[in-house]
Order: structure tokens, then sequence, then C-alpha cells
């Protein structure tokens, strides 16, 4: 009903145009052709022609519309608070209104250059500009993220400040264009108010990109288990929390999750374009066939090679003093902090006569490092042994005992392809079948049949590819292993440019906590990451490029200098 309401809006705005246009000496059948007669009405208002490409601009083109309304008002001689609030926010009617005002006469922009207070020309305007030019950008090229979680440690780190590229596997257009601009989907400032407004809906579309997605590539994307969100615990799957407390709990705003002792909240549906933002690798992309082995990923039975800085978590027997205080058998934040740990993985399991046992989280090489350490005696990877079912392990259903270490097999859909469908195998992609693929449908098991919208199926063809996406962090990360697929029309881009990188108190107590005093410190000791500045990213990899950034920064500088003096004696 929203995108009717909004053609006919656009519709009763073609009208108006076609009255301002005979008034301005035009032929009015010029104001029914879109995006040409905005090239005509910028030629009437004397401004550049390009702004009629911005119409084109899902999204950005709403704001266009309301710069032109301002302006168009005040060429056509309403310069009035009224008529200039009108215009800017509802110009759909203002051009109608100035259509049939008798009073309404062309006299151009021209009459207020001289203005004594020239705040619309002088800010207004380039702040209007600055924010379109920055929403092309972010929603079209590129847009800034913070890596917020540890589920990549070590190749993205949480403290992380990087750009993603879109155009990387094709920028989507906004399917929700009526929104805040840099607002994802809650207002700042706000825990739970919206930052979009749902009236107008767009069918998903996305432009060409430079590639396509795969194996082992990270990935930026929405988070398709963030179609639901319980506002007052945005950082737990909704899902999980339903089969946890289950869903007359989760639905009443008042109930208090035990462990946490937060509120729930009020529960939302998200859009897929204002769903959260989650950064993972691509370890199986559409039409492989997955399994975990022993903590090893395995695609159409081909072992794959570890990431480089993939953590696990290790079982690590000492002696007292090794690795901690002898008082509380807690692990000093400093050798924490030398060992690259973050204090929250690393935990005391238990004193055994003189020996302490510790889980630590850390990749291969820091293991090494551990186990090589005087009093040391044993440093083992945990691995979850086959057929031990894991609560909260993707698919959630009797039948199916797989772990984070052990998982699969697992077919990872491809657009076209068909797989039999049996109640035994209906629940790895009902959520496909239901939500993702095809709009929302209704899919049943009743005795030995799967009811698809009532009608009874024994196989199912998908409409898009999917993909399996896990964390480098194998032992801390909430992936495709605890929430399924991700389809297409989620992934969003590639991160490919990490600017800078600090720590965080929470994670490194030690070094993480002074910002001032860091800026003299090396990357062990201080807060920030100097190594991870200015470098582009490649598979997780970071390399750095500040040598040639400074040169160029330097170049153009040098340039300015020089050009400025030779204006200068050009001048004399």
């Amino acid at each position: 009903m929203g995108n009717i309401i909004f053609l006919l809006l656009v519709l009763a705005s073609f009208y108006g145009l076609s009255r301002l246009f005979v008034k301005a000496g035009e032929v009015a059948w010029k104001a029914w052709v879109p995006v040409y007669n905005f090239y005509v009405l910028a030629k009437i208002l004397n401004k550049p022609w390009w702004w009629c490409l911005i119409m084109i601009v899902p999204g950005v083109n709403i704001i266009m519309y309301g710069v032109y309304g301002f302006y168009t008002t005040r060429a056509f001689n309403k310069p009035s608070n009224n008529d200039l609030w009108l215009a800017a926010l509802l110009p759909y009617f203002a051009f109608v209104k100035l259509g049939h005002d008798e009073t309404a006469k062309l006299v151009g922009l021209e009459k207020f250059k001289d203005e004594p207070i020239g705040f619309v020309r002088n800010w207004v305007d380039p702040i209007v500009f600055a924010v379109i030019a920055a929403s092309i950008i972010r929603g079209y090229f590129i847009e800034a993220f913070t890596i917020p979680t540890s589920s990549l440690e070590k190749s993205l780190m949480v403290g992380d400040f990087l750009f993603v590229n879109k155009f990387a596997y094709g920028p989507k257009l906004p399917q929700t264009p009526l929104s805040f601009p840099f607002a994802h989907h809650t207002m700042p400032f706000t825990e739970g108010t919206k930052s979009y407004l749902e009236w107008i809906k767009l069918p998903y579309f996305r432009l060409p990109g430079f590639g396509e997605v795969k194996n082992n590539q990270i990935v930026v994307f929405n988070y398709p288990d963030g179609d639901t969100v319980a506002l007052g615990m945005q950082d737990v799957s909704y899902y999980q929390l339903v089969r946890t407390y289950g869903y007359e709990n989760i639905h009443n705003p008042k109930y208090i999750e035990p462990q946490s002792q937060r509120r729930v909240g009020a529960v939302v549906g998200r859009p897929i374009d204002k769903r959260d933002h989650y950064v993972k690798r691509c370890v199986g992309i559409a039409g492989d066939t997955l399994r975990v082995v022993d903590g090893l990923v395995t695609i159409n039975s081909q072992p794959q090679e570890m990431p480089l800085k993939a953590q696990h978590y290790y079982i690590v027997k000492a002696k007292p003093g090794v690795l901690s205080l002898d008082e509380t058998m807690g692990i000093p934040p400093k050798l924490l902090d030398t060992l690259d740990i973050y204090v929250n993985d690393a935990r005391v399991l238990g004193r055994n006569g003189d020996t302490i046992v510790y889980a630590l989280n850390m990749p291969r090489d820091v293991s090494a490092k551990v186990k090589a350490m005087p009093g040391v005696m044993v440093v083992e990877q945990v691995i979850s042994p086959k057929g031990k079912r894991e609560f909260g392990i993707f698919p959630h259903a009797a039948g199916y005992d797989w772990n984070n270490d052990n998982f699969g097999p697992l077919y990872i859909p491809k657009k076209g392809s068909t797989v039999p469908i049996d109640t035994h195998n209906v629940c790895l992609y009902k959520k496909i079948m239901n939500t993702y693929d095809d709009g929302i449908h209704e899919v049943t098991v009743q005795g030995a049949q799967v009811l698809y919208d009532g009608r009874p199926i024994t196989s199912y063809t998908f409409k898009q590819d999917y993909y399996f996406m896990m964390g480098d962090n194998r032992h801390n990360s909430a992936d495709s292993r605890s929430w399924g697929f991700v389809p297409f029309d989620h992934i969003v881009g590639s991160p490919f440019f990490v600017w800078f990188s600090m720590k965080y108190a929470e994670n490194n107590p030690e070094s993480g906590k002074s910002v001032i005093g860091s800026l003299f410190k090396n990357s062990k000791d201080g807060k920030f990451r100097w190594e991870r500045f200015l470098c582009y990213v490649k598979d997780g990899t970071l390399h750095s490029i500040k040598i040639p950034f400074i040169a160029v920064v330097l170049l153009i500088w040098g340039y300015s200098k020089w050009n400025k003096r030779r204006k200068l004696k050009q001048a004399a």
C-alpha cells in the first residue's frame, strides 16, 4: 500500500511540475518524463544538469526531492518560512500548490543572491549535498565498519576500523529507502527507535559487481537470524532465546533473562537491508558439500587449510606460578597481553594437586609458545567428540548430533539445484523454503509427509545461492554452525582496508586502558595496534601501505604549495 501511495505522490508532483513548466516557458509534456523532467527543472533553476542523475538513486532521491522543492519554491517567489518548510519536507504537495498558485511567478534564484543573511547559501546547501554525497558513497561504494566481536580473531580483530567494498559482489539497492542518514536500523542515542520507515518497500535488486563469493574469502553480510530481534537483547539470537526460554517468555517484554538479568523488551522484525552486519569467512559456497571433522573443514571431501591465525580453545596444565598468581590462580593481565590472549578467553578450570588446569583460547603459534614455557606439562586442543550434540548448533533438531568440531555433511544450496525433501532433512532447509527463497510460505510436517503451503512435496528447487560462514575464532563464534545458511541477497561486500586499530580495556585491561599514555608505546604495551594502521586486506591477511600513503600525502601537499606559489607569480 505504501508503494502505491508513493507512486501517487510522485505522479501528483509531475502534474504540479507540468503547470510550473508552462509558467517557465517550457512545454508541459516534459514534466511527465522521469529524470528528464528534473534535468529541465535544473536548467530552469540554473543549477547543475547532473542533479537529475541523483533522482535515479533510491533513498538519496527522496532527499533530493526536498532540495528541488526548496529551490523551486524560492525561484517562483515564495520565500516564506511556511512555504519553504512545505517544499523541503513535502515537495510532492509543494509542486502542486505552486502550480495552482496564480501569484507564483518565476523570478529565478538570482533575486536572493544578495540576501544579507546567507545561511541557506553558505551552510545548508553544502551540508545537504555533503549528506547526499556521503549517502551515495556509503550505500553503493564504500562503507565504514568497526569489528565488534572476536569471531575473526586474529585475522580481523576487535577494534579494527575498516572500509568495506560494496562493489566486490555488486551493491544492493536499499529495500527500505525511507531512513535516517547514516543510521543503520536504530536512531542514534536510542535503544530501540527505528531509523527507517517501511511505508515504501522496493524489491531486491543488485547492481553488477567485480566478482563472485569464493571459498575462504572474508565477507560482510546481513545477519540472517536477525530478521527478528528482542530489543532488550539485540546481541543474542531471538531464535536461540525462544529455544532456551520459550516463546511466551520471550514475547513478554517484561521478562528478565536469568543469566544476564536483562529485560528482553519488545520483539520486532527487520527487513533484509536493516539487519545487523556480520563479518565471517566463507568456508563453503553454493553447490559445496561441507563437513567439519575434528575441527577441520572439508569441502567436497577435500580437507581445507586452516586459516593462519585461526583460534581454538586449549587445555593447559601447568605447575603453580607458571601462568598464574599463586594466591588466586588468576592469570596476570600483563602475561595475557604478552601472549595476546583476551582476558575473557582465559579461564582457570581448577587445581589437581600441584597442577593447575586452564582453558586458553589462542592460535596454534601461541599454543606452541605456551607449550615451550618451563613448568607447562600439557597443551591439548579441545575437540568436541563426534556424536556429542551441542545445544544451539544448527539445525536444532533431533537426529542431528552435530557440534562445533564435528558437523555435517551438509549440502549448501545452489540456485536451480533440486534436493529430495523428507521429514528427516526438512529441518535443514525449512528456513530457506518458508522465508529466504520466495517470500513467506508455510512448511509443516504431517505424519510421513512434508507440506508446502498445504501441498505434499518430495523435493525442492532453490531460487538463489547460499553460503556457509565461519569465524576464524572457531570455538568462540556465532556463525553458520549456529544459524545455518546465508542467502546471496544478504551479501553486502568484502573488507578491503583497515585504517585504524585499537584495543579495548575489557579485553586487554593492562595495555588497553590508556589513550594518551599509549601514544608513545609499542603495540604490545599500548592501546594502539600501530602495525595494523593503513593496511589493505586480502583473505584476512593485512598488508601495510603506510609508506606509499605518506608519500602520496606529501606529494599532494607539495604540489598544492607549488601551485599556490605559481599562481602568485603569475598574478604578480
